[in-house]
């Protein structure tokens, strides 16, 4: 029986109880686990938005089939002007979209964003690498790629 990893104090407290994939939250639908997620991604019953930088989804790693759509842009970390725009553009009307970032801080401010345009939006925990680990190195502390779901490198 293969276990499934620790997660950092701060992910425990914010993961789903068991049996669970998603939990509410301030400003935007709600908090949802990676595999739900994911879920709800191949069920068509959301939209899967990278919001890392291209840089991010070209060094790191990306999910096939995501929108590549950054929050901010690369270099400078600037809010990316056309952010609206194309999420807009991305998210058909009665879809949620589901935002994916590298350790799940920049997805919630997306999914602020997204909620304010009337969008149901949704912050994935964990993002897509997890937390550091004791050596400062992430990958290892949950996130979109350890936990085997989707994902591609260049």
């Amino acid at each position: 029986m293969v276990s499934e990893p620790k997660l950092s104090q701060r992910q425990d407290a914010q993961a789903p109880r068991a049996g669970e994939g998603t939990r509410p939250a301030q400003g935007y639908a709600g908090d949802v686990s990676p595999q739900q997620a994911c879920d709800w991604w191949q069920s068509g019953d959301a939209v899967l938005v990278d919001v890392r930088t291209d840089a991010e989804r070209e060094w790191v790693g990306f999910v096939p089939g995501a929108v590549g759509l950054s929050w901010k842009e690369w270099p400078g970390m600037a809010f990316n002007p056309s952010f609206d725009e194309a999420l807009r553009a991305a998210v058909p009307p009665g879809k949620k979209a589901v935002f994916l970032c590298r350790s799940g801080h920049r997805s919630i401010s997306a999914a602020k964003r997204g909620t304010e345009l009337g969008i149901e939006s949704w912050n994935i925990l964990e993002g897509f690498e997890g937390d550091r680990d004791e050596d400062g190195h992430r990958g290892h502390k949950g996130g979109w790629r350890m936990r085997g779901l989707p994902w591609r490198q260049n």
